[in-house]
């Protein structure tokens, strides 16, 4: 009698949709919570017919903000989204200031570095990382974050179901920075997040690869995740890289001799070699090689890319809502474009760009003086217009010095 009450409470033998009903009756689990379930129990990760499959999960399909949506309000959330709403929980800052790391926002999955009991931080808040480590460079997408220190240690904390924190086990969060064992013996200078999977850059110019392979974005010429760390060997021929770039399901690699390198999802033709097909391993855009332009940076967006050349210019490809790419227009360009606009006018002053970066629809570019030009989505003045929907070319952004600091002292 014992073992058949005990085997009727299990509760994988409970009706899915009774278990959901019971835990969400009430308003007493709010969302966190339940994000916090789907990411400590299997059973809530699926949709189990009940929700339509696109929606990844029992939570994204059921919590009432989402179902209180307009059809073309979700299906526009979730095409931001790439399919799993919950994302939009999980925004986080980490910035460097004097070698700490410091991070605001809410995370459920250890983003945040400060451990398992919080999930927000309302003002920037110092990391704890061992032995006191001093960090000279930190990157994070949604749901993971890699530090590299001042003696090329690599730190990672974060959701690690996917590998991409470069640790054996999967089976719990990584809610505080833990150092990378496999990279232990190797000092690296640069790492980059792309979601659910992680690269890193050696000082002596090699790149290594851990986390969620389905498009060939690790490099390693097949779709096998990897657990730790993995040499891409490809790239170990082709001269010492010095940069390295991810978006969401490819990445990039730039070396000495000014050749961009690009692997993954061939998506939205972020790869820039004028065709959709996912690339298993690096392969070099011919379009800088036979014009002999030499790339020094660049930036990888969830659906394009900025390149910037030795001689200050700029280069974009990949999707062009909004006017992410600035060429005038809202049409996608599978290779490299220079932006003659932007070439054209700071001719005129004899400035050049010195940095380049990206966000989900647009982009951001410093020039050597100081000025900021933004152009693509400015729904949200991402690009500091307060009347303009986007931008499709660059636009200078001017910023007002505030009275007090903002960052921590």
């Amino acid at each position: 009698m014992g073992d058949r009450f005990r085997s009727a409470t299990q509760l994988d033998d409970l009706p899915l949709h009774l278990i959901f009903e019971i835990l969400t009756s009430g308003g007493l689990l709010g969302v966190m919570d339940l994000v916090c379930l789907e990411l400590t129990n299997s059973t809530f990760r699926g949709t189990h017919g009940l929700v339509p499959h696109k929606l990844k999960s029992l939570v994204c399909g059921s919590h009432p903000i989402y179902v209180c949506l307009s059809y073309r309000a979700q299906e526009e959330l979730l095409t931001r989204c790439a399919g799993n709403w919950k994302r939009i929980l999980r925004y986080h800052t980490l910035l460097i200031k004097d070698s700490t790391v410091y991070s605001c926002g809410s995370s459920l999955c250890g983003v945040l570095g400060h451990g398992p009991e919080t999930t927000q931080c309302v003002a920037f808040t110092p990391i704890k990382f061992p032995n006191h480590a001093h960090v000279t460079h930190v990157s994070a997408s949604h749901n993971h974050a890699a530090f590299v220190t001042q003696s090329g240690e690599v730190f990672t904390c974060g959701d690690n179901s996917s590998f991409c924190c470069g640790h054996s086990d999967t089976s719990r969060p990584i809610f505080k920075p833990r150092l990378v064992e496999a990279l232990k013996e190797v000092r690296c200078k640069q790492v980059a997040a792309g979601v659910s999977f992680t690269v890193f850059l050696t000082r002596e110019g090699q790149v290594y690869t851990c986390g969620t392979s389905a498009h060939g974005q690790l490099g390693h010429g097949d779709t096998l995740d990897r657990p730790t760390p993995k040499l891409v060997e490809a790239l170990v021929s082709v001269g010492p890289v010095v940069q390295i770039a991810a978006g969401p399901g490819y990445a990039l690699a730039v070396t000495n001799d000014g050749t961009v390198y690009s692997f993954g999802s061939g998506t939205n033709f972020c790869l820039g070699h004028g065709e959709q097909h996912n690339e298993l391993r690096p392969r070099p855009l011919q379009s800088f090689r036979r014009k002999g332009i030499h790339i020094v940076r660049v930036s990888a967006g969830d659906e394009h890319v900025v390149a910037l050349d030795s001689n200050g210019y700029v280069y974009t490809w990949g999707k062009g809502y909004c006017g992410a790419l600035g060429h005038g227009d809202e049409i996608d360009k599978t290779t490299p474009k220079l932006l003659s606009s932007l070439k054209t006018h700071l001719a005129v002053q004899d400035h050049h760009i010195s940095q380049v970066s990206t966000g989900l629809y647009h982009s951001v570019v410093v020039t050597s003086r100081g000025r900021i030009f933004g152009f693509g989505d400015n729904e949200r003045a991402q690009l500091s217009h307060d009347k303009l929907r986007a931008c499709r070319e660059p636009s200078e952004i001017l910023v007002q010095e505030a009275a007090g600091g903002t960052l921590p002292p």
